[in-house]
C-alpha cells in the first residue's frame, strides 16, 4: 500500500495548519473521556499551535502531497510546565491525528521521526503525559502506564492525564 502522506519537520509557517488540525481533532478524539466541562475549559488552550514547539526542529507534521496537515507531534528535553531538564530524558508533545486519519498510521510514523531523531540526540527514555483516550496508542508504541496525573492548565484547570514512560 503506498503511503499517502509523508512526515517532515515542522516550521513556524505551519502555525495556522497545526491549529486547524488540533481544533478539528481534539474535541472529537477527546469526547469519549472527558466531560463538556473539562472539554469547555482546556480545548481553546489545546487547540492553539505552540510557536516554541514549531521552533524546535523536534516537531513535525504529516502532510498529503499538496494537502492539508493530517498529523502532528514531536518531542522536547524541557519538561512541559515546568522547563526541567533530565539527561538522556525528552517529553513526547502536543500530537494529534485528524480523526478521518486516526488508525491509519499517522501518529506512528511522526513518532518513529521523533524517536530516531531523539535516539541521534542522545535521549534514552521518553515521558508523556498522554491524554485519557490516548493510552492505547502510546501502550501500541511501547509505552507504559506509570500512574494517573493532573497536568496543570492555567490556574484553574488540572487536566486528568497519565504519566507513561519508554525506554528508547
Amino acid at each position: 500500500m503506498p503511503t499517502e502522506f509523508a512526515v517532515r519537520i515542522a516550521t513556524a509557517a505551519d502555525a495556522p495548519a497545526v491549529s486547524r488540525l488540533l481544533a478539528v481533532s481534539y474535541p472529537v478524539l477527546l469526547r469519549a473521556a472527558y466531560d463538556g466541562a473539562t472539554l469547555a475549559a482546556a480545548l481553546p488552550l489545546m487547540t492553539r499551535a505552540n510557536p516554541t514547539l514549531l521552533s524546535t526542529r523536534t516537531y513535525y507534521v504529516a502532510e498529503r502531497d499538496g494537502g492539508p496537515i493530517v498529523g502532528c507531534g514531536g518531542w522536547t528535553r524541557e519538561r512541559p510546565g515546568s522547563g526541567e531538564m533530565v539527561p538522556g530524558l525528552a517529553h513526547i508533545r502536543h500530537f494529534a491525528s485528524h480523526p478521518d486519519w486516526a488508525g491509519r498510521g499517522v501518529g506512528r510514523a511522526i513518532y518513529a521521526s521523533g524517536e530516531d531523531a531523539a535516539r541521534l540526540a542522545g535521549v534514552r527514555r521518553f515521558e508523556c503525559y498522554a491524554s485519557l483516550n490516548a493510552e492505547n496508542f502510546y501502550g501500541a508504541l511501547g509505552f507504559r502506564s506509570v500512574r494517573r496525573i493532573e497536568v496543570p492548565m492555567g490556574p484553574a484547570l488540572r487536566f486528568p492525564s497519565i504519566l507513561m514512560v519508554r525506554s528508547i
